[in-house]
């Protein structure tokens, strides 16, 4: 039987960090994305994020995923853990800009005719 996974991380021993000898159930990359994600959503509330550098914060892990992938480059754990954070505040950015568009167009749709 196979195992649900709920995520979609390789989980390599080499890129995830460790506590107390156990690895974390996703890669230093994936932690900092889902630590950024939680910790900006709530801050949503008092700041708003602008869709460009929402966008823009999320470049820096696109660009380390895809130099380390296709240039022969070895990232580290500190840099993954650090573009994945920015990266987690871009997501929450563009969340928060979806959310916003559904409900505008929600009430555009529904309560204005």
């Amino acid at each position: 039987m196979r195992k649900i996974e709920l995520v979609s991380c390789h989980r390599m021993p080499e890129r995830s960090f460790f506590y107390k000898g156990k690895q974390f159930p996703m890669c230093a990359r994936c932690t900092g994305i889902y630590v950024g994600y939680f910790i900006f959503i709530p801050l949503l509330w008092f700041i708003k994020i602008d869709i460009y550098w929402a966008l823009l914060s999320i470049l820096p892990t696109v660009i380390d995923g895809l130099t380390q992938a296709y240039c022969s480059r070895e990232s580290n754990n500190f840099l993954r853990f650090s573009s994945g954070l920015l990266a987690g505040y871009g997501l929450a950015g563009l969340s928060d800009f979806i959310a916003y568009w559904i409900v505008f167009f929600f009430n555009y749709i529904f309560f204005n005719h």
